[in-house]
Formats: C-alpha cells, structure tokens, sequence
C-alpha cells in the first residue's frame, strides 16, 4: 500500500560535489552541493542550486563563474565538513588540506584532489525559493588521467569510487550493471 508524503526532494542518490568559486586564492572557497545536475548536451549545460545566505552565494553571483569538483570516498569527511562549516569563517582549502590549482577557463580555482573538474560559466540566476539556480555553460573539463580507460580515454567512474548523497546520507557508488542501451542490445 502506498502512503501519501508532503511534497518534498526525494529524486535520489545526488552526486555530492565540491563547488569551489573566488577570483583571488584570499577569496576562494568550496561549497558541498548536492542539487546538482545536467540541462542540455549541446551545448553542454548543467545546474547548481545555492541558498543566497551561504557565504558562496555572493562570489557565485558576482563572478558568474564556479566549478564542479567531483568527490570520492576518500573526500568523505571534507565533503560533509565544508558542507556544515561557512567560508566567512573557516579557510576550507586550508583547513581540510586541500589544493586550490588554476583552472584552464574560468578564474575560480579547480581542486587538485578531485577526479574530475568541470569548468562553469552562468548564464542565467532563477529565484526560485529556498535556493537560487545558476545555470551554466560547461567550458572545460579535466579529468585526472589516472581514471581514464587506456584503451578508449573514458572516464571510470568506479575506478574513481565518487560519493553520492541520498536524503542526509553519503555512499558510494554501486556495482557497475549494464552500459546504456544494454537492454536491447543484440545478441551475437
């Protein structure tokens, strides 16, 4: 029997990432974010969604630049700690030992630790409640070269063991299972 709920987010798991933003490494900072996703292919277009009193809120919105740092299980503690903690008090960089590097792009810096870094430019801020939308064109993405296949360059996701976020909890990733269109694939 199914019970009826109050409207709430429950489309789960959510990548857990790491948005780090600033022009100046005096400035920068990392933001955890879960509301996460892609809008379009071509061209490549995805979301963040940030309440306007985090501390980020003001950098993303004057410099309309950020970038997604991917996060691993191995990150685990310094996802959930710049999550819970605001940059106006805490140098996170610093204080969870992790390295701010130039991005190719966009002025905000990559964070080295992390498998894979999109580059972002906003295009557009939507209020929409609680949270504001950056929506952003992906400009350049890099991908630590150690999680890639040798034989086609993809990105091995479970080589890379990411952290997701489900309704308060963090976990890793599962089994790989099947690759799209495996279900119709034919047989030989």
């Amino acid at each position: 029997m199914k019970v009826d709920w109050k409207p709430g987010t429950l489309i789960y798991p959510l990548p857990a990432v790491l948005i780090s933003c600033g022009k100046e490494p005096s400035e920068y900072n990392l933001i955890t974010v879960s509301w996460v996703g892609t809008i379009c292919t071509n061209p490549p277009m995805c979301y963040i969604s940030v309440r306007p009193e985090r501390h980020s809120y003001e950098l993303l919105k004057r410099d309309m630049e950020f970038v997604i740092n991917l996060t691993t299980q191995e990150m685990a503690y310094a996802t959930d700690w710049c999550g819970v903690n605001s940059g106006k008090d805490h140098h996170k960089f610093e204080e969870m030992q992790l390295t701010p590097e130039k991005a190719s792009v966009v002025c905000a810096p990559i964070l080295k630790e992390s498998p894979l870094n999109i580059e972002c430019r906003v295009k557009e801020v939507m209020a929409l409640g609680s949270h504001d939308m950056f929506i952003a064109e992906v400009v350049n993405v890099q991908a630590d070269d150690k999680y890639l296949d040798p034989v086609t360059g993809a990105f091995d996701m479970e080589r890379a063991n990411l952290l997701v976020y489900a309704h308060g909890k963090y976990y890793e990733l599962g089994a790989f299972i099947g690759k799209f269109g495996w279900s119709v694939q034919k047989k030989k």
